[in-house]
């Protein structure tokens, strides 16, 4: 027998000699088939290796268990937390969840998308690409009529549920802890200003500086794509200042990572010199040296949350209709780059 061969009903109608239909009737059970039929069929099929169709059998029903998520890459750990809970919810009410990346790409994002309503998915969860700035292909998500959560990063104009932190608020916690160690001249490396957390970033970070009384310096502020490599660009170029910063607020620990890197090549002191805070709160914050000040995310709870939001969007229909945008509170955990009278851990 070869073993690469996909085994059917037919398969096993031909081995046992009887029609396909009294197989598919005996392998569902049917009332009109005898016990016995029912027994040799079943262990003709296992004999056989027959794997029945779960996706058709279950879009016959009207209801594929699958739920789509995408995210701008999995090998974050806000990222993967998510998807972990994310799962955890689902799992437990039935639904299994199909992964994809849009590794920040609009068009793979678009290709993810397509992909997932042709194989019928009973809905999407999705966090969007650096690059999203159309939203069309989301509109086709809301058209097909399945749900559509968004979290982390999400556009209000969607007008679908979201769930994620308040970005605005974080930045004035930074801005006003950097104050608060001596720090006057602020930078701030941001993610592109068109998606909408780094967008509220910016203008958390804008407004501190205006509530505070320091100078909002145009050269201070830089977006960028958020990778280490484009941290350590941005960091080399606000070096080059003539009058440079004294306090780094970087809207990624990656990138943060990358500018902690810089600087310990260059020979400056962090945060002596330069204090440094980064996002996201990832593992290896606390394992550098010096560790990193960030903000945490709650990606548990927003992968939770995110997962609650969908099932009720999907099994309760007398949930109030109306759209639900879950924003929590940010925490500020504060570590060795940004305290200068805390020292190295």
């Amino acid at each position: 027998m070869n073993n690469h061969k996909k085994i059917t009903i037919k398969d096993i109608a031909t081995a046992l000699e009887i029609s396909p239909s009294a197989v598919s009737r005996a392998l569902h059970n049917h009332p009109r088939i005898s016990e016995s039929t029912k027994k040799l069929v079943h262990e003709t099929a296992k004999e056989m290796g027959y794997q029945p169709n779960q996706l058709a059998t279950a879009l016959r029903k009207g209801k594929s268990h699958l739920v789509g998520v995408i995210v701008p890459r999995t090998n974050s750990h806000f990222f993967s937390s998510i998807i972990e809970k994310i799962e955890e919810a689902l799992d437990a009410k039935g639904y299994n969840i199909i992964i994809t990346q849009s590794n920040e790409s609009f068009e793979k994002e678009c290709r993810n998308i397509d992909a997932l309503l042709q194989i019928q998915v009973d809905g999407i969860i999705a966090s969007m690409a650096n690059e999203t700035v159309d939203f069309s292909h989301f509109e086709k998500i809301k058209e097909s009529g399945i749900p559509l959560i968004l979290f982390d990063r999400g556009e209000n104009d969607i007008g679908v549920d979201y769930v994620g932190i308040d970005d605005y608020e974080s930045s004035h916690m930074i801005v006003q802890h950097l104050i608060e160690q001596g720090c006057k001249r602020i930078a701030h490396i941001a993610g592109f200003s068109h998606t909408r957390i780094y967008k509220n970033r910016i203008r958390g970070y804008i407004d501190a500086l205006k509530k505070f009384n320091l100078p909002n310096d145009e050269e201070l502020l830089v977006e960028g794509s958020l990778t280490i490599d484009d941290g350590r660009e941005k960091m080399k170029a606000l070096l080059e200042l003539k009058d440079r910063p004294d306090a780094i607020y970087v809207a990624s620990d990656y990138a943060a990572l990358g500018a902690l890197q810089v600087l310990q090549e260059r020979g400056i002191k962090v945060p002596d010199d330069i204090a440094l805070v980064g996002f996201g709160d990832e593992p290896f914050t606390s394992l550098v040296t010096p560790t990193i000040t960030s903000v945490h995310q709650y990606s548990k709870k927003i992968g939770a949350l995110t997962a609650q939001q969908f099932l009720k969007r999907v099994d309760d229909k007398n949930w109030i209709p109306h759209l639900h945008k879950l924003i929590l509170k940010p925490e500020l955990v504060v570590r060795a780059s940004s305290k200068k009278d805390l020292g190295i851990n």
